[in-house]
């Protein structure tokens, strides 16, 4: 008796299947349902000004309210003008931060979101921001 079941195309290494999905959604898509042929390319994804954009590896936890994690890749670009609001990469006294750039009461401040970091106050350090954190990859444990 020939074997019946239903086979779906290997997936091929990078590719990915043409489809969305929505937290909420409930069941399953069938596999081979909008299939393509296609590979999934995070610089294309993630990288708006290749030549403005570097990759950054997360050190400590003081950025955690704002889904940053110890050992995350911050993909930060160099062409985008730093406005409040914006996660930015920072050299200040001479020290790499990763910080929420803020307005608080007329002041400009560098912010990590953890009670234990207290705000930066810009106007009385050495400050050169190197580039705005478009991106966060982070891992999940398994």
């Amino acid at each position: 008796m020939p074997d019946t079941t239903p086979r779906t195309p290997p997936l091929q290494p990078g590719a990915f299947p043409s489809t969305t999905a929505r937290a909420g959604l409930t069941g399953f898509p069938s596999p081979a349902e909008n299939y393509a042929e296609r590979t999934l390319d995070l610089n294309e994804r993630l990288v708006k000004h290749p030549a403005a954009t570097f990759f950054m590896r997360v050190e400590g936890h003081s950025m955690q309210a704002h889904s940053i994690h110890h050992d995350d890749i911050l993909v930060v670009d160099r062409s985008v003008t730093a406005c409040f609001g914006h996660i930015v990469i920072a050299l200040v006294d001479g020290e790499v931060v990763v910080k929420r750039l803020e307005q608080r009461h007329g002041r400009t401040f560098l912010c990590s979101g953890h009670p234990d970091h207290a705000p930066i106050p810009v106007n009385e350090r050495s400050l050169q921001i190197w580039g705005v954190v478009r991106s966060v990859i982070h891992e999940l444990p398994i």
